[in-house]
């Protein structure tokens, strides 16, 4: 008896985003804002609507697998991956937001910036973007987030040349406790990343205000 042959198919797929603002010819700040494991993206969407000006356009796609997260009704979050078949999953995730980005580019101003936003789980899915696809972006920003440890970023600094870097947590956050902090610059300086920090009082989540202060 023959074992089973793990095989792939492409398919055609409807991915779902969320828009805050308006797409126009004056739009010059372009966000694209990735959602952390489980959080349903309209709630987390409604966050940037304290950044949304005449000049700022913001994108936040779903991650691409919805579940019940309290077992099998109630809340639905998304994901943007799990270890199971990972590469296709990364693969899959990095064409949605390419084709996002290049979706919404020609609508905007011909100088528009574009700013990358990870949180939580949505860090590693930006980071894995930002250096796998090289996508033109101005800031990224990383919040409450661990660096992906598949990429060599030894080798593709030159990507992030002259770009804004920033690192965002709470200090009283479940999961990026201090000993996580002190993890995670020892790994940005054996990577030779250069990562402003932002630190607020608060636990896991989005702060409306810090956001505020990214845009500055």
């Amino acid at each position: 008896m023959k074992s089973p042959k793990e095989a792939h198919i492409n398919i055609v797929k409807q991915a779902r985003y969320f828009v805050v603002g308006t797409p126009n010819n004056q739009v010059t700040q372009l966000w694209i804002a990735c959602h952390g494991y489980g959080q349903q993206v309209e709630h987390f969407a409604s966050k940037f609507t304290s950044i949304q000006d005449d000049q700022t356009l913001i994108l936040v796609p779903e991650g691409l697998s919805r579940f019940y997260f309290g077992g099998f009704t109630g809340h639905i979050g998304a994901s943007w991956m799990t270890k199971a078949d990972r590469l296709n999953e990364i693969e899959d995730y990095c064409n949605y937001l390419a084709q996002l980005q290049a979706k919404y580019i020609p609508q905007l101003a011909t100088n528009v910036e574009v700013n990358l936003f990870g949180f939580s789980q949505g860090g590693a899915t930006i980071m894995r973007y930002a250096f796998l696809r090289n996508p033109f972006f101005s800031k990224l920003v990383l919040w409450a987030a661990d660096f992906p440890d598949d990429i060599n970023y030894l080798e593709k600094l030159d990507q992030i040349k002259g770009k804004k870097l920033t690192y965002v947590y709470g200090t009283e956050d479940q999961f990026i406790t201090p000993e996580r902090i002190d993890k995670i610059k020892q790994f940005m300086a054996s990577q030779n990343l250069h990562f402003d920090f932002i630190e607020f009082q608060g636990k896991h989540k989005i702060d409306r205000d810090v956001l505020v202060r990214l845009t500055k």
